[in-house]
């Protein structure tokens, strides 16, 4: 039987005191966040994550043996955008309330992202359990576990904090895509987003590699197009222009940009269209999401249907067996994303002088 790892064990490769192990895996105040994550990181090295450090925690028991406990806590951090008014992650807030609703349960949304702040809102006695939705710190993920609560997270997980999760099949999805592309007569596409921004954005580069060596087409990726863009769409814009320019400079300018997601596609098209290249006679454009500016854009954007109320509400069924089921295995849920054909994606046209040359 493997020997159980130990704080201070932590403490001793970390450099810091037991004392401050304690207090980062808790997730409270007292560390800085550079030693937290070392900690954490170190933590999740050793396998200490794996094992039952639970100790005296509250066990989950069934929905109706909770009794009083009658809200699901959705947790929507306020940062990277995530709000209630987006039309992605709003969505997926819907389909958790629908569901939740139906069940005769409550919810309470709550948008800190520190565990101090976290603890001060929340009354644990009446919480059933919480869903996360997209970024989580694992901070926050480590005090809720700390407490207790059963927790599943959407379009994020963490592997220091294992739990049940709901993602689109991203890989699959975006692999399809590509496929539509370069059927379509494409070569030379880009993808655009930095996979290290989300595991969704990962995938769906993973997605699009995994498409081209299908294919034998070699991968042409610009460095800066999978780096760090920005956050905001103006930021978006400014950076794409400047590495589109040094492309058409070069005379490797794409036939087609693969986006990470719709509002990254939506900077492509409002780039190109103030460059005067057409899309998408001149380029195609996809994007991912199918948020609502994604039907308004003009062109249109072709893009991937995310049933995202639908990503809710699976959240909902998979919190209520973890629930009732407390031991059960962990499970990873996919929702199939489908593809929208619209306006922004066509066959490649052949410059005149391409043609010229291969005659």
């Amino acid at each position: 039987m493997a020997k159980k790892v130990t704080m201070q064990q932590i403490a001793e490769q970390a450099g810091v005191s037991k004392y401050a192990v304690s207090k980062a895996l808790s997730g409270q105040a007292g560390v800085s966040e550079e030693t937290r994550e070392r900690i954490v990181k170190i933590a999740t090295q050793l396998g200490y994550f794996l094992q039952d450090n639970r100790g005296n925690v509250r066990k989950s028991g069934t929905a109706k043996e909770k009794g009083k406990a009658n809200t699901i806590v959705v947790l929507l951090p306020n940062v990277r955008m995530q709000n209630r008014a987006s039309s992605f992650w709003g969505r997926i807030v819907d389909g958790i309330s629908t569901a939740v609703t139906e069940r005769g349960y409550g919810t309470i949304l709550v948008t800190e992202h520190s565990p101090e702040n976290f603890l001060q809102v929340l009354n644990p006695s009446g919480v059933l359990g919480v869903i996360g939705v997209g970024l989580v710190a694992t901070s926050l993920l480590l005090e809720i576990r700390n407490m207790g609560l059963p927790f599943v997270l959407i379009d994020h997980e963490d592997e220091s904090v294992p739990s049940d999760t709901v993602f689109v099949n991203n890989f699959d999805i975006s692999r399809q895509l590509t496929h539509f592309l370069l059927g379509q007569g494409h070569r030379h596409l880009q993808f655009v987003g930095d996979p290290c921004f989300a595991q969704s954005f990962r995938h769906r580069w993973l997605g699009f590699r995994t498409a081209l060596e299908e294919r034998d087409i070699p991968l042409r990726q610009s460095n800066e197009l999978v780096g760090t863009l920005g956050v905001t769409r103006d930021e978006h814009i400014a950076g794409l222009t400047r590495i589109v320019s040094q492309l058409m400079r070069g005379g490797d300018m794409p036939t087609a940009f693969v986006c990470a997601n719709d509002s990254l596609a939506i900077s492509v098209v409002t780039m190109l269209r103030e460059m005067d290249i057409d899309v998408p006679v001149d380029v195609s454009v996809t994007g991912f999401d199918d948020i609502d500016d994604a039907s308004e854009i003009r062109p249109a954007l072709t893009t991937v249907y995310v049933d995202k109320k639908q990503m809710g509400a699976r959240a909902v069924d998979l919190l209520m067996r973890r629930i009732d089921h407390p031991d059960a295995p962990r499970e990873k849920l996919h929702i199939c994303g489908e593809i929208v054909l619209r306006d922004s994606t066509a066959a490649p046209v052949r410059r005149l002088e391409q043609a010229d040359c291969e005659a």
